[in-house]
């Protein structure tokens, strides 16, 4: 049975771990809180561009490389994850989702990954998968060319044949305690239509050319929807954080009246056995 000094310094212990989770747990709230107006704001011109991109795209009839089928075999998977943990699920998910993919594949093509973040990164190279790049550096002081760096090296295999799709998957924002595990194709984009919405027939006049304004349109577009996904999971980061910490703290608290209840009752067994030992020697005299 541990000693009451034992105890004591298990109690203690844990007192100090419950102030660190709960420290962490304002800290994440403070980020999130800066991450989802950041998000929030980006959303409306993301989905604004997707939309306009899609209908410039059905008035012109396509002709853009980016909007064209791929040429390669393989499919190029981006895999969002954070460079720090203490955030419960939110790494776990996106990797049992990224081994999910790699055995069922995408209509029987080989996926090839890229790797955004420290933690997925330590994850997958012990598993058996093919990691194109590594980008671990993208959530430290974020730089707001990091997403044009990751869909930059990804448009260029996609228009090089080497891989005839690209994918992202990454953890969708919804709520400070709730994020989906999301797949959104990049390139080639989806149809004008696919969505179940009918292309829009209003006619364009392109200025200086209907070529130059689909190519600006569709790449911008990339660049967008690759900063609002890196948005989108620094967001669920700090949520899944704040959440993760909060039932740390909890969980503390209840290790700490275990621990009480405990120490009380040793610490009444040493009074007995103390009067006890006392009342014996009274009587042995």
């Amino acid at each position: 049975m541990p000693s009451l000094q034992d105890i004591r310094r298990r109690i203690a212990s844990v007192k100090g771990t419950q102030k660190i989770t709960r420290a962490m747990k304002m800290v994440a709230a403070a980020k999130l809180r800066r991450a989802q107006d950041s998000l929030l704001r980006a959303r409306p011109h993301a989905y604004a561009l997707r939309g306009l991109a899609a209908r410039v795209a059905a008035g012109a009839g396509g002709g853009h490389p980016l909007l064209a089928p791929g040429r390669g075999d393989a499919v190029c998977l981006i895999v969002v994850t954070s460079n720090r943990g203490l955030c419960g699920g939110f790494n776990a998910n996106i990797v049992n989702a990224a081994m999910r993919a790699l055995e069922e594949g995408f209509a029987g093509r080989p996926v090839e990954l890229v790797v955004v973040g420290r933690k997925g990164m330590e994850a997958l190279r012990r598993r058996p998968c093919v990691i194109r790049a590594s980008h671990t550096g993208v959530f430290e002081k974020r730089a707001s060319s990091a997403h044009e760096r990751i869909i930059a090296a990804a448009a260029a295999d996609f228009l090089s044949g080497r891989c005839a799709e690209v994918h992202c998957l990454y953890n969708e924002f919804k709520s400070a305690i709730s994020q989906r595990v999301t797949v959104e194709r990049l390139p080639p984009f989806e149809a004008p239509g696919d969505d179940g919405a009918a292309p829009s027939a209003v006619p364009y006049l392109f200025e200086p050319d209907e070529a130059a304004v689909l190519s600006a349109l569709v790449t911008e577009n990339l660049h967008v929807q690759m900063n609002r996904i890196l948005l989108e999971s620094a967001a669920s980061e700090q949520g899944a954080r704040m959440a993760a910490m909060d039932a740390a703290t909890k969980n503390a608290g209840e290790v700490m009246e275990r621990l009480t209840l405990k120490y009380n009752r040793a610490r009444q067994d040493a009074i007995t056995r103390e009067v006890v030992e006392v009342v014996s020697g009274v009587e042995a005299l």
